[in-house]
């Protein structure tokens, strides 16, 4: 398998209510010469979070201590910009499993889906539903259940539903990706060539 299953997930989250987060400040485009998708995470939103002598800057949400979790919750049309997949890679490698927003640029929405990360698009009341439950309480839970397709704000029991392609959501059910996906129909694909006639 290419990335861990995804069914269930409960965790507390990140609150990042900025609007119009793009690809290049997720990753700058100066950390892009890796083939490999690892190391990304070390500089997940590098210019929001460290100054130019690599100090951490103490008001970005990511170096406050009180906010931890497996899930981002960003803003309106985030993951806008490039198309370039270490967006998507930089945010599985820091760890989140999950991005909730309440619109997502299209390109980087594939991405997410292509690695293992749940993009989750919510409706703007929810999504300030949410962010007012973080800020009163940073340890305050989600539960994203992709089954289902809903996301649950566990302190009020507040849930809505969510879109996701069905192909897309098989894959992330059994953590395929899409060369794994077709291996694992590779005995299908055989009887169908054997079939057609030449």
């Amino acid at each position: 398998m290419a990335y861990d299953k995804f069914t269930t997930l409960t965790s507390s989250a990140v609150p990042l209510p900025i609007e119009n987060v793009d690809t290049d400040q997720i990753i700058p485009a100066r950390f892009l010469k890796a083939t490999e998708r690892k190391g990304f995470g070390d500089n997940l939103f590098r210019d929001w979070r460290y100054n130019s002598d690599n100090t951490p800057k103490e008001r970005f949400i990511l170096n406050n201590p009180i906010y931890s979790g497996k899930i981002l919750v960003g803003g309106k049309n985030f993951g806008s910009g490039s198309s370039r997949e270490h967006a998507a890679w930089a945010i599985y490698d820091y760890g989140f499993r999950c991005v909730v927003s309440s619109f997502f640029a299209d390109i980087f929405r594939n991405n997410c889906l292509n690695i293992g990360v749940l993009p989750v698009q919510v409706s703007t009341e929810f999504l300030e539903q949410i962010f007012n439950a973080i800020y009163d309480n940073p340890t305050t839970e989600i539960e994203i259940n992709l089954k289902t397709q809903t996301i649950t704000l566990l302190s009020s029991g507040t849930q809505e539903s969510f879109a996701i392609n069905g192909y897309k959501k098989n894959n992330m059910l059994n953590g395929f990706d899409d060369i794994d996906y077709l291996q694992n129909i590779k005995s299908d694909i055989e009887t169908f060539s054997e079939s057609r006639p030449f």
